[in-house]
């Protein structure tokens, strides 16, 4: 037997004390034969004269005599030790619900409880494997595997698949060679415990692999015997509840409707339903059918519902409904399809539906088909619960949309850059013409604070689509909010009040300090906003410990020290339907002119950038909580800052520059704006116009300032390039895309500096001056 092999293979890992025991348990019946033999010894002593072989014999007896006793003493001790064992079992699990047995070895069983034996009947002396073989499929696989595992961890359990429900199934080692097994069955609500061979509807039970289980009579009576598998009934390899089926009966073809419905343990329960014009369904198989079932007259009105569709749509057993009151967002009306499939204009076919009567999002796959009963025509729909299917889609597309939107807004961001840097710039060169008196110069002003404004709308969108550029630092949460509160106190107004309740000892956390400051005045206005008769706002920190994953609104926080900014407000909160929408760009619960719908798309990205988590929790009436998790950055003692050099002071105004921009616009200003400043500049529309005015090598540049993304060859390559035959040239990156898209390729270009579209004319001048000096 299989399990001997295992005794065998485990017996080099037991101690010696059972190994010795064991040995002495197997050939303890031998030592008759050693005391026989000794007894020979001791013969031949009393008769043989004295000398060297009289010595040797009673040396040889004395030793087998010594060897006989002992052995026969440890199996005495070894079956002592067996009877306090079965003494201990039938104190510990002879009155447990469960049926126990003990086994040796090789899987003899040792013992069983009441249970075990009202279950089995009495097994002493057969093996497990022998008692189970008509309980689960594969049982004698099953059990090697728990004993191979109890044999070397001590304890195992496995959960399989019976007729009936599913069985845990646990294995104790409890001494050498010795196992408890319990077998703990878990009967649950099906077709089986409500009377499965009383149905005349022919059912069955199958699992994963097709193997069939269990089958009542009705099903047997059909196909002219016990079937084994689903492919020796149903020709077809897939399965759909609800579809018209062809089954291969004992008397040919028969064609049915399937239902089925899953159970535990990957079991399948299938159905067979007659098909229109044949024997009609019975009450009472309607009834008691595990499947919800549902029939609809031609007006749409529901004429019976069977209990479980009644459990599945909470309803009442003499409600008046319809069809288009129970379902809903087929995108065009329900009964317009319930009455296609009526008269016979559309096949029979499934929807997913939503429940209307629900106040919560629930989701049922619907099978119409249209039957005929006591000559009238009606439909019968089988209802199958896609509640979590329809969340895992709505997931995925949510997943879906927001990637798109941050790919559309990173796009759109670039090209708004290059115009703002274009728009923003010749306006800085027309103020360096105009003072204050001159009548134009107030146009101008609003034509440059209408530049910076959106200027700083694109930067929310970069913000949501986390494309920004982002300059993190160490920050000091209390500092930093402490700093900010007089500013937050003016933009809350008279009508609301402010706290701050900081936590003791919270640590440094690693945020861009303009950025982070944005997203606590975006959920602090929110806040105001949604108390408009006033309040109080409160802004909470705390020093969370988490000491295992946290998972949240498919967000998973892994475990370690953070800094926890909760933002509380008590005003009239937001209904759970638009819960998991406020962060979507764009949109807002306020009216027309009041909001962008930007501020918290911004302060999610910015928040998820910085790598921190945000969440929300809001009751309607009672108020708002917003939670900023945030890793604590903890000191880094083993680099202290040096004394500060001192910085030669700029020289304004000395040098060439390259200027490579491919967009004109932009290209005019920053040429105006460095050669104001006093820069000699060399102009090139792309990187290979570029390349070609340094092959003169008589041209002496001192700083390159490029475009990232251009027609052709990019900046990092061709400045990679120039730079092996002028090493020492200076460069400024610009672009409209964040810095992040050049960081790898930056990281290997020396003496290379990122300016951000769009810019200023003193934003320029002054990098290229800090670059040059």
């Amino acid at each position: 037997m299989v399990d001997r092999t295992l005794v065998g293979a485990g017996l080099s890992r037991r101690p010696l004390a059972e190994t010795v025991a064991d040995f002495a348990q197997r050939f303890g019946h031998g030592a008759w034969v050693l005391l026989a033999v000794a007894l020979g010894c001791a013969a031949t002593v009393a008769l043989a004269p004295p000398g060297q072989n009289r010595l040797i014999a009673a040396a040889v007896g004395m030793t087998l005599c010594l060897l006989v006793l002992g052995l026969r003493g440890i199996t005495l001790a070894q079956v002592l030790r067996l009877r306090r064992l079965e003494r201990d079992l039938k104190s510990l699990v002879g009155q447990d619900a469960a049926p126990c047995f003990s086994t040796d070895g090789a899987g003899v069983i040792r013992f069983q409880n009441a249970a075990a034996r009202a279950r089995f009947g009495p097994r002493d002396g057969t093996t497990l494997m022998a008692s189970l073989q008509d309980h689960f499929a594969s049982p004698a696989s099953v059990l090697y595997r728990l004993q191979s595992r109890a044999l070397n961890g001590g304890a195992a359990r496995e959960d399989v698949v019976t007729r009936n429900a599913h069985t845990r199934l646990s294995c104790h080692r409890i001494g050498p060679a010795m196992f408890l097994w319990r077998l703990e069955e878990f009967l649950d609500r099906t077709g089986v415990g409500r009377g499965a061979e009383t149905l005349s509807l022919p059912m069955l039970i199958a699992n994963k692999a097709g193997v069939i289980l269990f089958s009542n009579e009705a099903m047997r009576r059909l196909v002219g015997g016990r079937p084994r598998r689903l492919d020796r009934i149903f020709p077809v390899p897939t399965l759909r509840s609800g579809e018209e089926v062809e089954v291969d009966g004992a008397d040919g073809k028969v064609r049915a409707i399937l239902a089925e419905i899953e159970g535990p343990g990957e079991r399948r329960e299938i159905y067979l339903l007659p098909m229109p014009g044949s024997t009609e369904l019975s009450s009472a198989d309607f009834e008691n059918v595990p499947v919800a079932l549902l029939k609809f007259g031609a007006d749409g009105r529901l004429r019976v519902a069977n209990r479980a569709a009644r459990e599945a749509i909470d309803l009442d057993p003499d409600q008046d409904t319809g069809f288009a009151d129970l379902f809903e967002g087929l995108g065009r009306p329900v009964l317009d399809w319930l009455a296609d499939v009526m008269a016979e204009r559309v096949p029979s076919g499934a929807e997913v539906l939503r429940l209307g009567t629900s106040p919560a999002d629930r989701f049922f796959q619907i099978t119409l088909r249209r039957i005929v009963e006591g000559g009238r025509p009606m439909a019968l729909a089988v209802l199958t619960d896609a509640t979590a299917l329809k969340t895992l889609e709505a997931q995925f597309v949510q997943s879906q949309k927001m990637q798109a939107i941050g790919q559309l807004a990173g796009g759109v961001a670039h090209d708004f850059n290059n115009l703002l840097t274009a728009i923003s710039g010749h306006c800085d060169l027309l103020l360096l013409r105009h003072d204050r008196a001159d009548p134009e110069y107030a146009d101008l002003v609003q034509i440059h604070q209408n530049a910076n404004r959106a200027a700083s709308l694109v930067g929310q969108l970069l913000a949501f689509s986390r494309k920004q550029t982002l300059k993190p630092e160490r920050l000091d949460l209390q500092e930093l909010l402490s700093d900010l509160t007089h500013l937050l106190n003016r933009l809350v107004g008279e009508r609301v009040s402010l706290r701050l309740a900081h936590a003791p000892e919270l640590g440094p956390i690693r945020a861009d300090k303009r950025q982070l400051e944005q997203v606590l005045m975006n959920l602090v206005v929110n806040a105001r906003d949604a108390m408009p008769d006033g309040s109080t706002i409160r802004i909470e920190t705390e020093a969370l410990s988490l000491k295992e994953e946290l998972r949240r609104d498919r967000a998973v926080v892994p475990a370690g020290e953070y800094a926890v900014i909760r933002v509380l407000d008590t005003g009239c909160g937001i209904p759970p339907d638009r819960l998991q929408k406020v962060f979507e760009p764009f949109y807002t619960t306020k009216r027309v002119g009041e909001g962008t719908g930007l501020g918290l798309s911004t302060a999610y990205g910015i928040v998820k950038q910085s790598g921190g988590f945000i969440f929300v929790d809001s009751e309607p009436g009672l108020g708002t909580v917003f939670h900023l998790y945030f890793p604590i950055n903890a000191a880094d003692t083993s680099a202290q800052p040096g004394p500060a050099r001192r910085r030669n002071p700029a020289r304004q105004g000395e040098g060439v520059v390259l200027l490579v921009e491919d967009e004109a616009p932009v290209r005019a200003f920053a040429s105006r704006a460095l050669r104001l400043r006093g820069y000699t500049v060399l102009e090139a529309d792309s990187a290979e116009t570029a390349l070609k005015t340094l092959e003169d090598p008589a041209l002496n540049v001192d700083i390159f300032v490029t475009d990232v993304v251009m027609p052709g060859m990019d900046g990092p390559s061709w400045v990679r390039q120039a730079l092996e035959s002028r090493p020492n040239v200076r460069v400024v990156f610009v672009s409209g895309y964040a810095e992040d898209c050049l960081s790898h390729s930056q990281a290997r270009i020396p003496n290379s500096v990122f300016l951000p579209k769009p810019f200023s004319l003193s934003d320029l001048t002054d990098t290229v001056q800090q670059q040059l000096h």
